[in-house]
């Protein structure tokens, strides 16, 4: 079965580590443990279902245009989550014991990117149509009816989601031949939508807003600029982001 799996494109940082994964980086690193899930409906999926050989759909989530871009490969089977026992992780778990272990992932291994991403927004104008639109009339009235019918669609904040056969094979042939409007990078607003494989108290981003401009009345000369706090080098290690310490 295919199986569509979530990461954020979007620098987000907990415990002071950057949590983002684009595609560009899953690309980079060729494959990848899915760590740092924290919510057992998707744990169960990996540690029971996924199964080598599965394809994946990438998605990006939690950013400006969530959709499917790029398409991965399923290479190891459920295994412990170790970083969930590594109190230096963003996503620790002080319950979760090693030799009972409560968090599982698998390891994923990019295949292609897409030439369309196929966006959250472009999937959701499908819903509710009997027939698709000229531009991806290519997908066929059965292809639409699978896309309607995606947990994406109706249970879209499940970072781990089963995706039907014909959902699989309409989503792909979208990013490849494309077709629907594309939004222009960087345009719109954030959308969230998968808070709920964090823990609450490590589902917020720290502040970013940059600190208040002194009063131009200031007598003294220029102060040095102070260093912002956010400005050292990224901490690997992060979910997801443990590839780049190989």
């Amino acid at each position: 079965m295919p199986w569509l799996i979530k990461a954020e494109p979007d620098t987000r940082l907990v415990k002071g580590q950057d949590v983002k994964f684009s595609v560009d980086d899953f690309e980079e690193m060729g494959e990848s443990p899915w760590d740092g899930v924290r919510n057992h409906e998707a744990k169960n999926i990996m540690r029971d279902k996924m199964k080598i050989g599965d394809k994946v759909l990438f998605y990006h989530s939690n950013c400006k245009v969530p959709g499917v871009y790029a398409l991965a490969e399923v290479v190891r089977e459920g295994y412990p989550d170790y970083t969930a026992w590594d109190a230096t992780h963003p996503y620790f778990d002080a319950r979760s014991d090693p030799e009972h272990p409560t968090w599982f992932m698998v390891t994923v291994a990019f295949r292609e990117r897409l030439a369309h991403p196929v966006t959250l927004a472009g999937v959701k104008s499908l819903v509710g149509l009997s027939t698709p639109p000229d531009g991806v009339a290519y997908i066929g009235e059965s292809g639409l009816r699978a896309v309607q019918g995606m947990a994406l669609v109706n249970r879209g904040r499940l970072s781990v989601q089963p995706v039907e056969d014909e959902a699989y094979e309409a989503i792909i042939a979208m990013g490849r031949r494309g077709g629907f409007e594309e939004p222009t990078k960087g345009k719109g607003k954030r959308v969230k939508e998968e808070p709920e494989d964090h823990k609450p108290a490590e589902s917020k981003s720290p502040s970013k807003e940059p600190p208040p401009k002194k009063a131009k009345a200031e007598p003294k000369s220029k102060a040095e600029p102070k260093p912002n706090p956010e400005s050292k080098p990224r901490i690997e290690g992060a979910r997801r982001s443990s590839r780049l310490q190989k």
